[in-house]
């Protein structure tokens, strides 16, 4: 459950950032309240999912699950350039995840 709930904000965030992408500077209405939607709900994912864990690694790994999350969405969605350089330094955050799951 609180792994589900830390990927479920992670991807809140994520879209979240689409929508700050979109709301061109905060300028569009719809959009704009996507941005806050999204944010707030992510926010409210990874409060319940603290709950129950040590804050310092499951905001860590909410950041870095986000981190994933937009780079993903980003070259899929916007098109953006997916080097080899962004998915080594990809790699490093999800081991970092890995060590901070460590008990």
């Amino acid at each position: 459950m609180q792994l589900s709930l830390m990927i479920v904000a992670a991807l809140l965030f994520a879209g979240g950032g689409l929508f700050m992408k979109a709301s061109d500077g905060l300028t569009k209405l719809a959009p704009s309240a996507g941005v806050f939607v999204f944010f707030c709900a992510g926010a409210a994912c990874q409060a319940v999912a603290m709950k129950r864990g040590e804050m310092s690694a499951i905001y860590v790994v909410v950041l870095g699950l986000e981190a994933i999350a937009a780079f993903s969405l980003g070259a899929i969605v916007l098109g953006e350039k997916a080097s080899w350089t962004k998915v080594c330094a990809l790699a490093l955050i999800v081991g970092g995840i890995a060590l901070l799951e460590r008990p």
